[in-house]
């Protein structure tokens, strides 16, 4: 698979503000999941999609361009293979954190940058450098020191599913970055289907495995519609466009403020109380991003 390297972006902060804007609505997803916690995860993972699907519309619609016809083979990829991946990285992360200590399931689904980085570099230069690997662990040693103490004073749960499940995320996210650097795809453009592709594949999933419930409270459908639009809808198109830079391998190094950043609106918003490791990871995540991308 090749990586799309010489499309360039006509602003040279047009690639870092849609990164940034990607990691903010990706750290309201605790807050968001909460609000909406009366839905079963796959549900929720598909009313999720459909509002993404439905408010990238005509965002999308406005990207378009011709000559992006895929082959057939391809198309393939694309319009099953990728819109599984997105139904697998959401509704993976949604049922790791209810069969496993949130804590102890973000951990393992906020390895994906690195897995993407990692895998970036290796594809493109063909090598990984001691900078690379030395920021990598340095970043995501950041996100580890948030959640790693109530991991380990907790000790192991036992509910393995949901850390494989977590696991299945993780790596689902760091496939997708990956698919987005692929030249013509245009995934950015194909969103809309592909979020209601996903949608489609985890609703059937939850009838399958959850059955069929009552309606949801107001509260957790504008919960839902805000979780779609946001973190699943803009942020998803905002990716792919940072995606496209030159420099998408650095680039994928903000994505290691995520769980940084989550804890953050955790406590501003009063459910999480404050706590000195986060200043202290947001310097090892700053420093691990500008060691990686040298």
């Amino acid at each position: 698979m090749q990586l799309h390297t010489s499309r360039l972006i006509r602003s040279p902060w047009l690639g870092g503000c849609a990164a940034a804007l990607a990691v903010v609505l990706w750290a309201l997803v605790p807050l968001l999941v909460s609000a909406a916690g009366e839905l079963p995860p796959l549900r929720l993972s598909a009313l999720a999609l459909l509002a993404g699907a439905l408010g990238t519309l005509p965002m999308a619609h406005g990207r378009q361009r011709r000559g992006a016809t895929l082959s057939k083979g391809h198309g393939v990829l694309v319009h099953v293979g990728v819109a599984l991946l997105v139904a697998g990285a959401v509704g993976a992360c949604f049922a790791s954190f209810s069969l496993a200590p949130p804590a102890e399931a973000a951990l393992i689904t906020y390895t994906w940058p690195v897995l993407f980085l990692l895998a970036s570099r290796w594809l493109v230069q063909g090598r990984l450098t001691l900078a690379t690997l030395g920021g990598a662990l340095l970043a995501f040693s950041g996100a580890a020191l948030l959640v790693a103490p109530q991991a380990l004073t907790g000790g192991l749960s036992g509910a393995w599913s949901g850390y494989l499940l977590a696991l299945v995320a993780a790596l689902c996210w760091a496939l997708y970055s990956l698919a987005c650097q692929v030249p013509g795809w245009r995934l950015g453009e194909r969103m809309p289907h592909l979020l209601l592709t996903a949608s489609v594949m985890t609703g059937v999933a939850s009838l399958l495995l959850e059955g069929v419930s009552e309606l949801p409270s107001p509260q957790a459908l504008l919960a839902t519609a805000a979780l779609g639009l946001g973190p699943y809808g803009i942020a998803m198109l905002a990716w792919d466009r940072a995606l496209g830079d030159p420099q998408a391998a650095r680039l994928g190094n903000l994505a290691h403020a995520v769980p940084v950043l989550a804890t953050l609106f955790l406590v501003l918003a009063g459910v999480t109380a404050p706590d000195w490791r986060l200043p202290v990871a947001a310097v090892l995540v700053l420093a691990g991003s500008m060691t990686a991308s040298r």
